[in-house]
Formats: C-alpha cells, sequence, structure tokens
C-alpha cells in the first residue's frame, strides 16, 4: 500500500527497494487509493458547490492534476500520440518516449479534461469517488496475466501480467455493486461502460504497440474514469 500511494500520488511515502513481487501488489491495491482520491475530490466539490459549476469542476480536476503529479494524463497523452502516429510498433513506442505533445495529445487533454471537468459537479459525490476508484482499477484489467510488456524495462515491464483474473474480477464485481448505490442503472452501466473502454485499449493497444506500459496504464485510468463521470451525468 505504501508503494501504490508512493507511485500514485504525490504523498511523501518512503519506500524500500521495489521488486516484481512489491508492485505486484501495489497494482493490486491501486483501486484503494482511488478510494482515497475520489474522497478528496468529491470533499472539495462539496466546498466549492457555491462556485459555478464548470469553474468548480476544473479546479478539482486541476487539484487531482496535482496531486497525482499528472502521471496517468502524461500517460494518455503520449498513448494517444502513439496510436495515431503511422508506423510499426517501434515507431509508436519512440514517439511515446520522444516526451513532446503531438496533436494527438493535445486533442486527447482537452477533451478528457473538459468533460471531467463538466462532469464532475453535476454527477453527485458517490458518482466522483466511483469514478476515481474504476479508473485505478483498470490497471489490473491492464496488466492481467497473458497481456505482454511492449519494452523490456520500464513500469510496463514490472507490472505487466502480473494480475490474476479473479483480483480484476473481483474489482469490477465490487464497483458494479457499489455503483447501484451510486444510482441503481447508471452506476453499474458506467462500470460496465468502463471496463468494456479499458478492455477495448487494451486489446488495440497490444496489437498496436506488441503489449502494454506504463503510458497505457494511465491512458486506462483516465479513460475509465471518464466514462464512468460521463454516463452517471448523462
Amino acid at each position: 500500500m505504501k508503494l501504490a500511494l508512493s507511485w500514485l500520488t504525490v504523498l511523501p511515502v518512503r519506500v524500500g527497494s521495489v521488486d516484481a513481487h512489491a508492485a505486484r501488489r501495489a497494482i493490486a491495491l491501486a483501486p484503494l487509493v482511488g478510494v482515497l482520491l475520489g474522497a478528496a475530490a468529491a470533499g472539495a466539490l462539496l466546498a466549492l458547490r457555491e462556485a459555478p459549476p464548470l469553474l468548480a469542476g476544473l479546479l478539482v480536476v486541476g487539484g487531482l492534476a496535482l496531486a497525482t503529479r499528472g502521471m496517468h494524463l502524461d500517460g494518455l497523452a503520449d498513448t494517444a500520440d502513439g496510436l495515431g502516429c503511422y508506423g510499426p510498433p517501434d515507431r509508436a513506442l519512440a514517439v511515446m518516449k520522444d516526451g513532446g505533445a503531438g496533436p494527438f495529445a493535445v486533442v486527447a487533454l482537452i477533451v478528457v479534461l473538459g468533460a471531467q471537468a463538466a462532469a464532475s459537479p453535476v454527477v453527485g459525490p458517490g458518482a466522483v469517488v466511483l469514478a476515481l476508484t474504476a479508473g485505478r482499477a483498470a490497471f489490473a484489467l491492464c496488466c492481467v496475466r497473458g497481456v505482454p510488456a511492449a519494452r523490456p524495462e520500464g513500469l510496463g515491464a514490472l507490472v505487466a501480467g502480473s494480475q490474476p483474473v479473479w483480483v480484476a474480477a473481483a474489482w469490477w464485481a465490487a464497483l458494479g455493486v457499489a455503483g447501484f448505490f451510486v444510482s441503481p442503472v447508471r452506476g453499474p452501466l458506467a462500470v460496465v461502460v468502463a471496463a468494456a473502454l479499458v478492455l477495448l485499449l487494451v486489446r488495440h493497444t497490444r496489437r498496436r504497440f506488441g503489449g502494454m506500459t506504463g503510458d497505457v496504464l494511465g491512458a486506462a485510468c483516465e479513460t475509465a474514469t471518464l466514462a464512468v463521470l460521463v454516463v452517471c451525468a448523462v
């Protein structure tokens, strides 16, 4: 849990050496970090309830970016550029590693952040917690056994294929139950849509890149978060 907090937040949590066993457990516990971030975001939205909704949403989304070092947004941007380029997997991976933000990255960030900011103030605190938890539960789907790493090094190589299917299934089943208490229809539907989109992303990036990377984890996180917020808001 300390490693999950160290990876996924700016909290000053110190950890020792990181091995594959610790990384596997951190990915499995990542949804608990989502609960923590979701509670903080819901509290901030309640504190800003007298502000214009879009302003409140933008401030909260910006605060979440600070609280997570923008890591997942960087992954979203790099994945968008990698999927948008032409050429073989090596070319796509090189574009992702370059660090610059191309047009696909810019559009992805504008749409995702804008939609999250617009939806967050209108869905209620429970849906916000559900969305941010689902974003971190997406890691287990990306790292389920059978999904290889696209590179021999990096975060992707450390955690690829590390999660048993039952771990991912248990988290998403729990999210479906939690979604029922958020909204009997829209909550579970939002969880199903989010899981389906993450699985499609994993399938496509596996075919396009040859496997998953740390950037794909970030893209999956933001995709699942957005899906839950949008379904709950519509």
